[in-house]
């Protein structure tokens, strides 16, 4: 993601989005009534004739639509502004469609939190990309760290059985593949797994393609499952592999949101009415809010609003993470607070 320019009086900000994730997160601060310009194509009749032809289109947004499987983020709502004019018709619906490297223009009352989230996206897209590999005698999972959760991808079975005659040509075969993946990864590495199989990838590794090693970061864990990567987020190995993923964050806080109830603190409340009274008084650290429902809620945004101007951290828990199951199951809202307010 590139920031092209901000005016602040105006609420106006350009911005190219470089990769998917970019449109994640611009699906998380774009919200209806906020104002939007960027290219399109509209449907000219000539004659009996349809033609398509290119404009630039500035919408009022009605609904906002992000489709992972097809690298779309789907901005919907009326025109209020285009050019070439005679290609577009004041007030009727329109639907812009902004990809991977396309150039938007918003405009809107930004948030604090809104900004700083762009800005985070921002630097990492500077940052390199993680590919998880966790594996065991049986077989490797690999992963890729997204900023809205870990993404599972292939897994490769190793055929070798210790009781065998084959056993070492099969585990060569094992390591073989695995490394075929590798090497086609651009970013950082973080191997990890239980017993002796990373260890003897590590060797493999060392002796045919010693490259790959400079890129990798190898660690343990108690099982080559998803509960590995989890273990590895707590232990800060991912932290270490590439900074502190957004996700990483928000897993962290929920975390230290919940020993507070767990432990009777006080320090943690929950559910609208008891968080806006938290703010009020200037009592909150820490502002929790599932992205969707500060989305739906007038009543949330105001809180929100209330807490930046309060100093208030924001933190805007990802819908899509598993960590939001725990928080939906609070209100959706929560907050840390400087102190305890019983």
């Amino acid at each position: 993601m590139k920031i092209i320019h901000y005016d602040q009086r105006e609420g106006e900000l350009k911005i190219v989005a470089d990769t998917l994730e970019d449109l994640w997160h611009l699906s998380k601060v774009i919200a209806t009534g906020d104002e939007v310009e960027g290219s399109s194509f509209r449907t000219y009749k000539v004659g009996k004739v349809e033609e398509k032809k290119h404009v630039k289109i500035r919408l009022k947004v009605e609904q906002v639509e992000f489709s992972e499987s097809s690298n779309r983020l789907r901005l919907l709502g009326t025109i209020t502004w285009g050019e070439p004019e005679e290609f577009v018709q004041l007030g009727r619906h329109h639907t812009i469609e902004v990809a991977p490297g396309d150039k938007i223009t918003i405009r809107k009352k930004w948030l604090e939190h809104e900004l700083k989230r762009l800005k985070e996206a921002e630097s990492e897209t500077k940052k390199p990309k993680v590919l998880i590999v966790l594996l065991d005698e049986e077989h490797a999972l690999f992963a890729t760290l997204k900023p809205y959760g870990v993404d599972y991808g292939l897994e490769i079975r190793n055929k070798a059985r210790k009781k065998s005659e084959d056993f070492e040509k099969k585990e060569q075969e094992y390591f073989s593949e695995i490394t075929e993946q590798l090497e086609r990864f651009e970013g950082k590495l973080v191997i990890a797994g239980p017993g002796f199989a990373k260890d003897n990838l590590r060797k493999f590794l060392q002796e045919k393609k010693p490259e790959i090693l400079k890129k990798a970061i190898f660690d343990s864990c108690s099982y080559a499952e998803p509960s590995g990567v989890n273990e590895l987020i707590k232990r800060g190995v991912l932290q270490k592999a590439a900074g502190l993923a957004r996700f990483e964050k928000e897993e962290k806080e929920i975390e230290e949101f919940f020993i507070n109830i767990y432990k009777e603190t006080g320090k943690s409340v929950y559910g609208l009415e008891e968080v806006r009274k938290a703010v009020e008084s200037g009592a909150v650290e820490k502002l929790l809010v599932i992205d969707s429902l500060f989305r739906k809620s007038e009543d949330v945004q105001k809180i929100v609003e209330d807490a930046e101007k309060s100093g208030s951290e924001i933190v805007m828990i990802s819908e899509e993470g598993d960590h939001s199951l725990k928080l939906k199951n609070f209100g959706g809202i929560g907050a840390i607070l400087r102190w305890n307010l019983i």
